[in-house]
């Protein structure tokens, strides 16, 4: 074990949201992990366009205001995703609001989109111009918000060509009606008004950068299919399946188990990749998928890969497993690729 992931472990002796604060302080300070390595060829993947040297990305959450995705990038992520941010500051939910289950290697949060606002966040995405490494923007609603599809064209007006890619996130359950834009109608709405945005951005600005939407795992009948449909006549890039739960599982065992909020973690694994196969049945191919939820070691990479992903986002197993898993997630992936005939991700995606 490293002295990074001895620090993690450390880490577990203060309360949850006081050990992230202080994990982002070391990482601005340069103690961090760092992989020097080559990432295993049979990782890359292109992703809407983006070709990544691993398809083991970062999710939204571990870095709300862009403070370190170069951090996270050298600790051997291949692509970062900051945020959720809002246009506007705002301070979220009271606290206690993030909680250990530790019994259930899980975690569940009611952050509320606690960030710092747009002009912060851009600001640093700014200061990293010219920088390697892919670093998307997770974009969202403020929760006083009259117009809450105007911020979303907000956030992908103001970080358009400070950001390699963006995630509207529609999906948290910690926005009081945030979810009720996945109905279709009003799906519709949000998504068309970003696809006219983006024409305008990129007409003006001679430069284009996918977009994706992220989803909740808790979805009825025929929602998966009308979300697809929509998603592919609007003209974004993909989906990532899934955000946090609402869901308890009765297996959960630990002490917060019934604290309100997203449940993420290890429970979710089996739920959002099943999700996850639906997604990838009624895509068809016709948008990119990225696997997220309870990914905590290769095997559950690989699972959202042969469910139809092309890449991977994790961040709740960091809590358990140090900065340091990410690279032995990516070993552990290459090697059940190789075991079983795959030259490459691309090979392996629906495969199971």
């Amino acid at each position: 074990m490293s002295l990074h992931d001895l620090a993690a472990r450390a880490l577990h002796a203060f309360d949850p949201e006081d050990a992230h604060g202080l994990a982002i302080m070391g990482l601005k300070a340069g103690l961090g992990p760092r992989d020097s390595g080559p990432d295993d060829l049979s990782l890359s993947i292109t992703l809407a366009g983006m070709t990544l040297s691993s398809c083991v990305g970062l999710a939204a959450g571990f870095d709300k205001n862009a403070e370190v995705p170069d951090a996270m990038l050298a600790a051997g992520f291949g692509f970062v995703e900051a945020g959720t941010v809002t246009p506007l500051p705002q301070a979220g939910n009271p606290r206690p609001r993030l909680f250990r289950l530790t019994q259930d290697q899980a975690v569940i949060n009611r952050m509320g989109f606690n960030n710092e606002g747009l002009e912060a966040f851009a600001g640093r995405l700014a200061r990293r111009q010219g920088r390697r490494g892919f670093v998307g923007a997770n974009i969202g609603a403020n929760k006083d918000a009259t117009d809450r599809i105007q911020d979303y064209v907000t956030g992908l007006t103001r970080l358009w060509g400070l950001s390699d890619y963006f995630t509207a996130n529609i999906s948290s359950p910690n926005t009081p009606g945030l979810r009720a834009l996945q109905t279709r109608a009003a799906l519709e709405e949000l998504l068309g008004r970003l696809a006219e945005t983006r024409l305008s951005l990129k007409t003006a600005s001679g430069r284009d950068y996918p977009i994706f939407l992220k989803v909740a795992p808790d979805l009825e009948d025929g929602e998966v299919e009308a979300i697809v449909e929509t998603v592919v006549a609007s003209g974004l890039d993909g989906i990532i399946v899934s955000n946090t739960t609402i869901a308890r599982p009765d297996s959960l065992r630990s002490a917060d188990r019934g604290e309100t909020g997203g449940l993420s973690g290890a429970p979710l694994l089996e739920p959002s990749t099943a999700v996850l196969k639906r997604f990838h049945a009624a895509a068809a191919g016709r948008t990119a998928l990225i696997g997220a939820g309870g990914i905590a070691d290769g095997a559950g990479a690989y699972a959202k890969i042969r469910a139809g992903a092309r890449a991977v986002q994790l961040y709740s197993a960091l809590v358990y497993g140090g900065p340091g898993l990410v690279v032995r997630i990516k070993h552990d992936l290459a090697a059940r690729l190789r075991a079983d005939g795959f030259a490459s991700v691309e090979d392996a995606v629906g495969a199971g």
